[in-house]
């Protein structure tokens, strides 16, 4: 059975690390941001274009009628009529499904779970844990205070959910919109990403 894997989290909670961990129990590819840029170049895709897209909403009234019913499928929308960061965003996706078709792999964030809707085999995780332990976690990874490190959190949070929600018209981190969510506080990386592997396996 194939198995496509994406991963949503919750800043500071672990979840690019389990991905990574996740691909190496399997022996499957992994694909973030910089990775999906890197697959990007080889295909003709511009890096500068990616590296602006960052994880915002758009405030395109245009674009947000054209894609509020967007499930997976790229509106066919002219140069002119859109944002840099929405032509990006429809440039990612048929990367996302690119990379997809290629074989099994891991997805982290990029509203890739909606993007590869269709995909037989995919696993939709969420990782979470809580605040504290996020703070505790990005302190020691970025060195930052304690307060600085909560408002890193937030302010990534925040842009994360804007993204999904605007893309996907679901709402970021809610349980229904994914196979599994995790805390990942409680096992770690490698004890969740074997959770997760296991769960993956399980399926059929």
């Amino acid at each position: 059975m194939k198995h496509i894997i994406t991963i949503g989290r919750q800043f500071g909670s672990g979840g690019a690390e389990i991905g990574k961990k996740l691909s190496e129990l399997l022996g499957i590819e992994y694909y973030d941001k910089e990775m999906l840029i890197k697959a990007a170049e080889n295909s003709g895709i511009n890096r500068d274009a990616f590296e602006r897209a960052d994880e915002r909403a758009t405030s395109s009234f245009l674009y947000s009628l054209a894609m509020s019913s967007y499930s997976g499928h790229i509106s066919p929308l002219g140069v002119g009529d859109v944002m840099i960061s929405d032509k990006v965003f429809a440039l990612q996706s048929e990367e996302i499904k690119r990379l997809a078709s290629l074989g099994d792999s891991v997805f982290i964030g990029r509203c890739a779970d909606d993007i590869l809707f269709a995909e037989s085999g995919l696993t939709k995780v969420f990782i979470h844990s809580p605040l504290e332990d996020r703070v505790k976690r990005i302190i020691e990874k970025l060195k930052l205070n304690e307060q600085s490190a909560k408002k890193l959190i937030t302010r990534t949070d925040k842009k994360r959910a804007s993204y999904y929600n605007f893309y996907t018209s679901k709402n970021w981190g809610d349980a229904k919109n994914y196979h599994i969510s995790i805390d990942s506080s409680i096992l770690g990386i490698e004890g969740t990403a074997k959770i997760i592997k296991s769960f993956v396996q399980s399926r059929k």
